[in-house]
């Protein structure tokens, strides 16, 4: 292998595991957000483990958080829980931060 051969493995591993982290810090987001919003909705601690998963696979429906985003807010308002998507946003961008943070503590 030449040095180019190497340098480009290297690239493509290091893209390879930047795109596995990111996956596991936007799971880590979905599974938070589905255990808040399941405390909104007064979940019992199973069924609020169950609402999570269902919050966690939403994000495969479609590309980016929309998916996501729509289910926990229709949940939401379905429920009567006046919730501003303003708001909702602002929280998943938070619970991102959290998530970010679970994740590089548990790697390190």
């Amino acid at each position: 292998m030449t040095t180019f051969d190497h340098r480009e493995k290297a690239f493509e591993d290091k893209y390879a595991h930047d795109q596995e982290l990111q996956f596991k810090v936007t799971a880590r987001r979905n599974k938070l957000l589905g255990l808040w919003a399941a405390k909104q909705l007064g979940k019992s601690a199973a069924d609020a483990e169950t609402y999570a998963k269902e919050v966690v696979m939403a994000d495969f429906e479609a590309p980016g958080d929309e998916d996501v985003f729509a289910k926990v807010l229709g949940d939401l308002q379905a429920a009567g829980i006046a919730t501003q998507p303003d708001e909702l946003r602002t929280h998943m961008q938070n619970l991102l931060i959290d998530a970010k943070q679970q994740i590089f503590t548990e790697g390190a």
